[in-house]
C-alpha cells in the first residue's frame, strides 16, 4: 500500500531522499525498437498507474546525435525584408541560435540539473501525469501547486524551487517554506498525450485536486500563469475542498466592452489586448483550429521547433529587443529541447483547439468567489487595471504591479516571483 504524506508528516523522506529514490526508479528514455524512427528520437516514459512513481530523465547519445545532424541540414528562407522582427525571428538571429543550439548547447548539464529534482508520474482520470514534488524540510510548510503555460513547461520553475521550499537557505525565513507541486500538462514534457478529445483547463483543474488529495494535502494553494493562469482560474470556479486560496500572474478579469470614461490604464489594458488579437494571435489561430498540421512542421523540422518558440520568447518577455535580455539563451533551449526531444508539438498545441472548442478561451473567466491574488508584471501580454479584478474577485486579498518582468514571471524574474509568493500568501497561511 502506499504511503500519502500529510504536510505534517515528519515522517514523509526529505528532498534529497526523494532524489535518491528517483535516481534508482524506472528512467524515462528513448526507445530503440528496430523501425521505431520515430520513437528513436524521442523521450517515452514508463506507463503510470495510480502510484505515486518517481523516475529520472536519461536520454540516449543517438537522440543528442540526431539533433545535431537536423540542425546541420536545416534549410532557412531568405532574409525578410523589415528591419525588425515584425516578419517574425530575423534570420541572422535564426542562424544565431540553431548554430548555438548544435555546437555549445548542452542537453546533459540540463538533464542533470533537471534530475536534481525528485520527479514523478501517476494516473489520474486514465491519463499518466508528470509532476515535480519538491517537499520542505520546515515543518509548517504550505503546499502549492504552479500550472506552467505554452510555451512553458516545468522548466520555467527550476530557479524558483529552491527559494521557495528552503526559504533559510535564500535569504528568507522559516515561515515563507512551501512544498512545490509542479505538473506536466497533458501533452507536455513527461505527461502523457492525450488520445481522445476533452483536456481543457476544467478537466485539468479536476485532474490537479485528485494530484493534490493523493499528495496527502489537506489546505493547499494554487499559481499559475498562461494557459497555468487558465488552469488556476479554472481551479478557483470549483473551489475544491482543500484549496484555500490562489494567484495568478495574468489575471482574466476582462469586460465585456469599454467603460464609457475608461482611466489611462483601462485604455492601455484595451489596446494590448487588441494589440495580442491583432497581430500576435497567429500562433494562437493556426494551435487553436489545425494543431496537427502545425504538428507535422515543428515534429519534423528542430529549426521550426526551436524559432516557433523562441519568438514568443521576444514578443512576451521584458526585453530591449532580444530574447536573450530577459532569459538566457541556455534556459530557453533547455525549455524547446524538452519540447524536441518529447516530440510534443502537436499534443501541446492542441490545448488551444481544445479550450477553443469548449468555451474556455476568453480573456475573462467571469466572478470567482475563492480569495484571490495578483502579481502584475508590466511586459505580461496586457494588465488589467485592479479596478477589473474588484469587479470580478470579490475576495482579493493581495495585487502587487511591478517594474520590471514579462509573460513568463518564475522564469524572467525568479528573484521577484518568489517575492511575490512569500508576500501574497502570508496572510492565508493560518487557518
Amino acid at each position: 500500500m502506499q504511503k500519502r504524506f500529510s504536510s505534517s508528516d515528519s515522517n514523509a523522506p526529505s528532498r534529497r531522499e526523494f532524489v535518491l529514490l528517483a535516481a534508482g526508479a524506472v528512467s524515462a528514455t528513448v526507445a530503440d525498437a528496430p523501425g521505431a524512427d520515430a520513437q528513436a528520437t524521442s523521450i517515452v516514459v514508463p506507463p503510470a498507474t495510480e502510484a505515486v512513481s518517481p523516475f529520472s530523465i536519461s536520454l540516449p547519445q543517438t537522440a543528442i546525435d540526431d539533433l545535431r545532424h537536423r540542425l546541420d541540414s536545416t534549410r532557412y528562407p531568405e532574409r525578410e525584408t523589415v528591419g525588425d522582427w515584425t516578419q517574425g525571428v530575423p534570420l541572422d538571429k535564426a542562424r544565431a541560435l540553431i548554430e548555438y543550439w548544435r555546437d555549445r548547447y548542452d542537453w546533459r548539464r540540463f538533464e542533470a540539473r533537471a534530475n536534481s529534482f525528485p520527479h514523478f508520474r501517476t494516473r489520474i482520470d486514465g491519463f499518466g501525469i508528470h509532476f515535480i514534488h519538491a517537499r520542505s524540510s520546515h515543518a509548517n510548510a504550505m503546499p502549492i501547486v504552479f500550472t506552467h503555460g505554452w510555451p512553458g513547461s516545468f522548466v520555467e520553475f527550476l530557479e524558483v524551487i529552491g527559494p521557495l521550499t528552503e526559504p533559510t537557505r535564500f535569504g528568507g525565513n522559516a515561515d515563507d517554506a512551501f512544498h512545490v507541486v509542479v505538473p506536466s500538462l497533458p501533452g507536455f514534457a513527461f505527461s502523457d498525450k492525450p488520445s481522445k478529445t476533452g483536456w481543457d483547463v476544467e478537466r485539468i483543474a479536476k485532474a490537479w485536486v485528485t494530484l493534490m488529495q493523493r499528495l496527502g494535502y489537506e489546505r493547499w494553494l494554487a499559481q499559475g500563469g498562461d494557459w497555468g493562469s487558465g488552469v488556476t482560474h479554472a481551479l478557483a470556479r470549483l473551489r475544491p475542498p482543500g484549496l484555500i486560496a490562489a494567484h495568478v500572474n495574468w489575471p482574466f478579469v476582462f469586460p465585456s466592452k469599454l467603460p464609457e470614461n475608461p482611466t489611462p490604464a483601462e485604455k492601455r489594458a484595451f489596446e494590448r489586448a487588441a494589440w495580442f488579437q491583432g497581430e500576435q494571435s497567429g500562433y494562437f489561430r493556426e494551435q487553436a483550429t489545425r494543431p496537427q498540421t502545425i504538428g507535422y512542421a515543428l515534429a519534423d523540422s528542430a529549426a521550426g521547433q526551436a524559432l516557433w518558440i523562441y519568438e514568443k520568447f521576444q514578443a512576451w518577455t521584458d526585453n530591449r529587443g532580444d530574447p536573450e535580455d530577459a532569459i538566457s539563451i541556455d534556459a530557453m533551449l533547455d525549455d524547446i529541447s524538452l519540447y524536441w526531444f518529447t516530440n510534443t508539438a502537436a499534443s501541446s498545441a492542441r490545448i488551444y483547439w481544445e479550450n477553443t472548442r469548449s468555451g474556455r478561451a476568453s480573456l475573462s473567466a467571469g466572478r470567482i468567489e475563492l480569495p484571490m491574488a495578483a502579481s502584475i508584471f508590466p511586459r505580461e501580454i496586457f494588465c488589467p487595471p485592479k479596478e477589473w479584478a474588484e469587479a470580478f474577485w470579490p475576495n482579493l486579498f493581495y495585487w502587487n504591479e511591478l517594474d520590471k518582468g514579462g509573460h513568463f514571471a518564475a522564469f524572467e524574474q525568479p528573484k521577484l516571483f518568489v517575492e511575490e509568493m512569500r508576500n501574497a500568501f502570508k496572510s492565508r497561511r493560518r487557518g
